[in-house]
């Protein structure tokens, strides 16, 4: 079934655009009512139970609380606003108090002027692809709704997350440890820094001032430039940044370089293979990680796994294989023993276990990687054509792909959350890479209108 509004993650849009409105938000609160009463649970006739719902920093997401609270309290739920919340807090919440669902108002790395939904199903983990296309098929026009009846407010998903996160290390692990901190002004903002300083870090704050409008500005895993120097400045042991929700980790070295999702991923793997700790020695990424990591993998008796683009996605191969260790090259990182989902400050506490355990800075750990050489660029379309009236991108990519064979690879696809169409490109050697990205841009500016 296809879907319409639904993307890689969530429905995300700018807010007060055709689909972040809040007419529509109560229409997928609502819809998404009736596909719990069809999904074959247990649900009465009457009321189906509690559903929370978290948010991050952006302005518009107090208004968008409300108006889903409306709609799913007009088909029989009970909303409960857990507020402003990290998209884990929230998945383990939904999966430790028995809720029959999950929501975090988010939009994650995007700008403040975006927002969107992200749903967990009751045991904390995210919808399928063919779950949000039935939950599509019950939205209705017009429904009835009031955003007069206040919501239900708890607090203790926030210090239930916390403590959970805080329990990870040892009582004092992060004595004498300075740990510069990029909260993206975003849902962590609170959590992350009591967490570390709980844990005896001296944390030095960027990106922990959240006005409404400035979650992302700037700042973050998106924009790791001031951490980096942030830790030069201070001498700090690491460098960790989120992203706005919270669901993703970059890490910064002790000498100012940045680890993508690859490294961290890899570092983790390693070390959990070296130890006996990684179940069927297995990781699984998407087709966006470097090849790299398949080589730094494989060398210690590993395997790698590759998925769509999409934290989901990853998350489902997992629980298939048995994995607990996965996730993307932009830091999503899912830890299966700790986390149901993508979680930006358990990443960072596994890495620091690393640390701990070997007795080595991040600048050596992360040399298990060695990449291929690879570029990445994201263009801006008018409109999303299918690559078959695409003459001139298909037949450059069938030709890119012959030369490179087994030396390389190339992916190109449309982003599921922007009007973006995302190219990359792996090789041999760094000119290689280049001369083929150029090859890319020229023929999809011959099919598309990149604006």
């Amino acid at each position: 079934m296809d879907r319409i509004y639904f993307g890689t993650d969530g429905v995300r849009g700018p807010y007060g655009g055709p689909i972040i409105n809040e007419e529509f938000v109560a229409r997928l609160g609502a819809a998404v009512v009736a596909w719990l009463r069809g999904s074959g649970e247990d649900v009465e006739a009457g009321s189906v139970g509690q559903v929370l719902i978290g948010r991050d920093t952006r302005a518009s997401g107090a208004a968008l609380e409300v108006a889903l609270a409306a709609g799913l309290r007009s088909a029989g739920a009970t909303p409960i606003s857990l507020g402003v919340l990290p998209t884990p807090a929230v998945a383990l919440a939904t999966n430790a108090s028995g809720a029959r669902l999950g929501v975090v108002i988010t939009a994650s790395h995007n700008p403040a002027c975006d927002n969107g939904i992200k749903f967990f199903g009751p045991h904390g983990v995210k919808l399928t692809d063919e779950d949000e296309a039935i939950i599509e098929g019950f939205l209705k026009e017009g429904i009835e709704f009031s955003a007069a009846e206040p919501i239900e407010v708890s607090d203790q998903a926030v210090t239930d997350y916390i403590r959970s996160a805080g329990n990870y290390l040892p009582a004092g692990a992060l004595n004498g440890w300075e740990i510069a901190l990029d909260t993206a002004n975003g849902a962590t903002s609170k959590t992350s820094p009591e967490v570390l300083r709980g844990l005896g870090a001296e944390v030095i704050g960027i990106g922990d001032s959240p006005d409404g409008t400035n979650i992302n500005a700037e700042v973050g895993s998106e924009h790791p430039e001031l951490l980096a120097q942030k830790v030069k400045e201070c001498g700090a042991r690491l460098g960790v940044a989120h992203d706005g929700d919270g669901d993703r980790c970059i890490l910064c070295d002790e000498n100012g370089s940045v680890l993508d999702g690859d490294e961290v991923l890899t570092l983790l793997a390693v070390h959990a293979i070296d130890q006996n700790r990684l179940p069927n020695k297995t990781l699984v990424v998407t087709v966006y990680s470097n090849l790299g990591v398949d080589a730094a993998v494989k060398a210690r008796g590993g395997e790698v796994l590759r998925t769509p683009v999409g934290d989901r996605y990853v998350i489902e191969k997992m629980h298939e294989v048995g994995a607990e260790l996965g996730g993307e090259s932009s830091g999503h990182i899912i830890c299966g023993d700790t986390s149901t989902t993508g979680d930006g400050l358990m990443a960072a506490l596994k890495a620091i276990e690393v640390m701990h355990s070997t007795g080595l800075p991040l600048s050596e750990l992360r040399k298990v990687l060695v990449k291929f050489p690879q570029a990445s660029v994201a263009l801006n379309v008018k409109e999303e054509r299918d690559f078959s009236d695409c003459p001139q991108l298909t037949l450059t990519i069938a030709a890119l792909e012959q030369e490179l064979g087994t030396e390389g690879r190339l992916l190109v696809r449309y982003s599921g959350t922007e009007s973006k169409l995302r190219l990359l490109i792996e090789g041999p050697t760094d000119a290689v890479v280049a001369a083929g990205m150029e090859r890319l841009k020229t023929a999809a500016n011959a099919d598309l209108t990149i604006l």
